[in-house]
């Protein structure tokens, strides 16, 4: 089983995260600051085949409401290209709060949010993979067995 790679996308920050071989924990990897989309496939070019990353999960910034705004559209064409390019599935997965979660974890450790936006988004990219392995494993776990055709 290969590795899922998470991107917190943004227009000026993209927080990397990568999952274990397993698929049960998302470790962080990096922030990447000042990519335009060609810079940043081919960073994923080098990155997927050295790492083994069988999936790519990107978050989805919907409203409170479910909706899609202005960065939704940006993150789909960034995805769009991502699966153009690469030879890898590409997955969009809700990031709603993760920002804000990420936040509050950096000040419980005492660490100031508005100094450190590369952690931010580092761990909001943590975050999301996260909720994204939870989800694989809980379907995994709760599947309900194939049935069995008599021989």
């Amino acid at each position: 089983m290969g590795r899922v790679l998470c991107l917190d996308y943004g227009h000026k920050r993209i927080g990397v995260s990568i999952s274990d071989p397993l698929r049960l924990t998302a470790q962080p990897l990096d922030t990447w600051t000042g990519l335009g989309l060609n810079a940043l496939v081919q960073k994923l070019r080098e990155l997927v085949p050295k790492e083994s990353v069988e999936t790519i999960v990107v978050g989805f910034p919907l409203t409170l409401g479910g909706r899609k705004g202005h960065l939704a559209r940006s993150v789909e064409r960034v995805a769009e290209r991502i699966r153009a390019d690469l030879a890898v599935p590409v997955r969009l997965w809700d990031e709603r709060l993760s920002s804000v979660q990420a936040e509050r974890i950096l000040r419980q450790q005492d660490r100031h949010p508005s100094r450190c936006k590369t952690a931010v988004d580092r761990l909001a990219a943590v975050l999301i993979l996260q909720s994204y392995l939870d989800y694989l494993g809980n379907t995994v776990a709760h599947k309900p067995e194939d049935p069995v055709e008599p021989s």
